[in-house]
């Protein structure tokens, strides 16, 4: 079994589709699972909704009937325009839209992660749909699977936790691997079969999460870059290709905030030893990155990471007294409460700081609780970097025409906070 994922940037327009039925027919496609996100901006757009749903309803119609439209502009490129009427398609994706107005007319939750999962996920619902439809045009014959029926999580909304006895236990009795068959990314379902979501970018996780329970050959993610690059060509000049990565050292790419993989789609495949290897959709007969078990990474060079929009928050005891156990225990105990993921510590005897993600906005409340007991100096919207096998070149070049507020090294990692 090979397992494929296709992210949303592949799969943008209707080029994009035809793009993927061209990597499929130079690649193959027997005895496949291809997992897909929504179609490029699609998240943002419905997060765009959901802000009107909560906040500015005169605007929610309109933002739902973009989202609409831009993928009713991606069916007339696909499918002949004047079977607008009889291919089953496109009242699939209108009856999906119809689905997702009648949720947010009867949702009495004022839940905003429950909302959020239930209406991001049409964004993979009606990617899946109509690119499945589209390869059965051009007799790539395939089966569309809801992903929901396959992979169970908790109801940890925004940020599942998968239950992998469930999930194994479905995908054993019910998966046909006889057929090419395409699934949605990011997607699971609870209990209560609500919707869930596994965080963002969650869609390589989904492609782990099925070889896992497959035993896949290999995975393969799509992307728009040749492979894991040692930087982000977005923030980073000049990247380089890394041409081998063993699974601890992606792992710690991965956790420090690279791009490219997911936090947790490794430890599934590790644990099997499946080889996941990252290649382009517009160059796939080239090599790409293969992440596997052999040592280190090739080449060995800096590997920079940035994440934005990050929260420093710098604490001290309002008496001078020491920052001990017990105070660093409360102060984790309330960083846990209000779902922030640290991503930087940094301690000495009179003081505490912490680097963290605010995700699920939640900053004025922990600093309204924080006040009670700690001085606090708190700077939102900074960067942390990180240079994995780092140079003092690469430190210097790095810190150019920044204001630094933390700085700490270990012996293969330097993390930088900076303005």
């Amino acid at each position: 079994m090979h397992v494929f994922k296709f992210g949303g940037a592949s799969v943008k327009d209707a080029q994009g589709v035809k793009n993927l039925e061209a990597v499929l027919r130079k690649v193959g496609f027997e005895n496949t699972l291809i997992v897909v996100s929504a179609m490029g901006k699609t998240t943002n757009a419905l997060e765009m909704v959901l802000d009107h749903y909560f906040h500015n309803k005169n605007e929610l119609q309109s933002s739902l009937q973009e989202v609409k439209k831009y993928h009713n502009a991606i069916l007339l490129d696909l499918f002949d325009s004047n079977n607008e009427e009889t291919h089953p398609i496109f009242n699939k994706v209108t009856s999906l839209f119809d689905e997702l107005r009648s949720f947010l007319d009867r949702n009495k939750s004022p839940d905003y992660n429950f909302v959020y999962d239930q209406v991001i996920s049409y964004g993979e619902l009606v990617s899946t749909m109509i690119i499945s439809a589209y390869l059965n045009q051009v007799s790539i014959k395939n089966k569309w699977l809801d992903v929901r029926e396959y992979i169970k999580t908790d109801n940890y909304y925004r940020r599942a936790n998968v239950n992998w006895n469930a999930t194994q236990a479905i995908i054993t009795n019910k998966f046909d691997s006889s057929v090419l068959n395409i699934t949605q990314g990011f997607l699971g379902s609870d209990d209560n079969n609500f919707t869930t979501t596994l965080g963002r970018e969650g869609s390589d996780y989904s492609a782990a999460i099925f070889a896992y329970c497959l035993n896949a050959k290999d995975v393969t993610i799509w992307k728009d870059v040749p492979g894991v690059l040692n930087a982000d060509p977005r923030y980073f000049e000049n990247p380089q290709l890394l041409r081998k990565i063993s699974y601890r050292e992606a792992i710690e790419l991965a956790f420090y905030g690279a791009s490219v993989i997911h936090p947790k789609t490794l430890q599934p495949l590790q644990q099997k030893e499946i080889p996941l290897f990252v290649k382009s959709f517009m160059d796939p007969e080239q090599p790409g990155t293969m992440v596997g078990k052999e040592p280190g990474i090739d080449p060995m060079i800096p590997c920079f990471i940035v994440k934005k929009k990050q929260v420093l928050i710098s604490l001290s005891s309002l008496d001078f007294s020491y920052i001990v156990e017990e105070n660093i225990s409360e102060i984790f105990k309330l960083l846990h409460l209000y779902k922030m993921k640290v991503d930087v510590i940094q301690n000495s005897a009179i003081s505490f700081s912490v680097c963290v993600d605010n995700l699920y906005n939640n900053l004025p409340n922990l600093l309204l609780h924080l006040k009670a007991k700690f001085k606090i100096t708190c700077h939102e919207n900074v960067s942390l970097y990180t240079i994995r096998h780092y140079n003092y070149d690469s430190i210097a070049q790095l810190e150019l025409d920044k204001t630094i507020l933390l700085k700490q090294l270990t012996q293969e990692t330097v993390q930088l906070v900076a303005q």
